[in-house]
């Protein structure tokens, strides 16, 4: 969508999921939204081309000022959940999300479970929602619930939230994640589950926002930045998309006050390189957005 034919504001009252589940009377005090201590690194364990370890990974990620990682993994990774669970602890890194295919019948994600148990740690458990057929909306939102009863039931035992992840087709859009969480929310009921949201597979919803996005947040619990250039490619270094303002102003203006990703994804390149550059881009933007209170986070 072109930039000139954004709307500016959104709903400010929404508040996000993390506000929601806060114990009954505690004040949620957050840093700002853009601040550096509010991102998330995302996709940077199978990207980087170091081939860095757990403490190699930690040590970066203090070097970059990241409070937090969501923990993306290929099966060789494995082997060391437990030891990246504790390089994360001895750095003081959040271990904030944990990707999760396969459900409760994967056997990896089982040794992982047994690990959040052992450690007491709560990550968001960020899990692609199935696609069935049906003849409507509504039967294929109800027939992709169902199927997520399973891994929804199994994070409520954990005390971990579910986060419907947006990776493509049906059940990555917009309406089908709302209305797949909705359904969970109003028939398990599950106010555990919510959704994550990836600009990087989302170009193609730029023409449906604000109004798609200004549905979901009521429910999303991470917002995972990218570079938008409408009709280009995925993966688009922060500043460099023609959207990206916009959409930084967007985002702002919702109301949505939870965590926000910062990307690596670029498997040819050190982690740290990517992700210093995606840094550098998004203070450009804030600069652009006169958001003083983020940009203090950023003196360095």
């Amino acid at each position: 969508m072109r930039r000139h034919l954004w709307i500016p504001l959104l709903a400010a009252a929404v508040l996000s999921a993390s506000a929601r589940h806060a114990p009954a009377g505690e004040a949620v005090k957050r840093p700002a939204l853009f601040a550096r201590e509010n991102l998330v690194a995302w996709c940077i364990v199978p990207f980087d081309a170091k081939g860095r370890g757990p403490a190699e990974r930690a040590e970066m990620l203090k070097r970059l000022g990241l409070k937090a990682l969501a923990y993306d993994w290929r099966a060789e990774h494995v082997p060391t959940f437990e030891a990246e669970i504790l390089a994360m602890k001895e750095a003081g890194i959040d271990f904030a999300a944990h990707w999760c295919p396969g459900g409760v019948t994967s056997e990896a994600n089982r040794a992982m479970f047994a690990l959040i148990r052992k450690h007491k740690i709560t990550p968001q458990l960020w899990v692609m929602a199935p696609g069935p057929r049906g003849d409507s909306q509504t039967e294929r939102v109800e027939a992709a619930a169902r199927q997520m009863l399973p891994i929804v039931a199994q994070a409520k035992e954990l005390g971990c939230q579910v986060g419907l992840y947006n990776h493509g087709s049906w059940q990555g859009e917009p309406e089908s994640m709302v209305g797949t969480v909705q359904w969970l929310r109003e028939h398990a009921p599950a106010d555990h589950v919510g959704i994550v949201y990836n600009f990087h597979h989302g170009h193609d919803h730029l023409a449906r926002f604000p109004e798609a996005f200004r549905r979901m947040v009521p429910y999303l619990m991470c917002v995972n930045l990218d570079g938008m250039e409408p009709g280009g490619p995925k993966i688009v270094p922060l500043g460099q998309g023609s959207e990206d303002l916009a959409v930084l102003r967007m985002i702002r203006d919702s109301g949505y006050q939870g965590p926000i990703g910062i990307l690596d994804h670029v498997a040819a390149e050190d982690s740290e390189v990517v992700l210093r550059r995606n840094l550098g881009g998004l203070k450009k933007l804030l600069e652009q957005l006169g958001d003083a209170e983020a940009l203090a986070t950023y003196a360095d």
